[in-house]
């Protein structure tokens, strides 16, 4: 079953993931992710999401701010802490790297009933919720 789903997974990713235009790693998608998906991240944050050390996930992050991606907002109730978030543009680059491409997935969905459709979101809905 497990080999199934993701041989599954594999296809439809291949098949409608959008065409890459940004060089961008593995570890930096991650990242951004983190950031996307977690209130109050910081760089220990990112560090213990990815197991490397504090100095190597500040790096990655200074190269993310740099890329114009992500920025840093030091907390207004505690000046130690700073927080990570996405740029609209670091947003963009997570979308077109992370998700489907939307027109190709209308298509493939577009070849399905509404009943058929309708059990795609809700398996989705359901793997999603118990993959937290």
């Amino acid at each position: 079953m497990i080999q199934n789903i993701n041989k599954y997974f594999s296809d439809i990713y291949f098949n409608l993931h959008p065409t890459q235009e940004e060089v961008i790693s593995h570890q930096s998608l991650r990242i951004l992710q983190t950031v996307q998906k977690k209130q109050y991240v910081m760089i220990r944050d990112i560090a213990e999401q990815l197991s490397i050390s504090h100095n190597t996930a500040s790096e990655h992050v200074k190269k993310l701010v740099g890329n114009g991606w992500l920025y840093k907002e030091r907390s207004e109730e505690d000046q130690r802490k700073v927080y990570l978030h996405l740029t609209d543009i670091g947003s963009e680059i997570l979308k077109k790297n992370t998700e489907l491409d939307e027109n190709k997935l209308q298509a493939a969905l577009s070849r399905l009933s509404a009943n058929e459709r309708e059990k795609i979101v809700e398996a989705f809905r359901l793997l999603s919720e118990v993959s937290k």
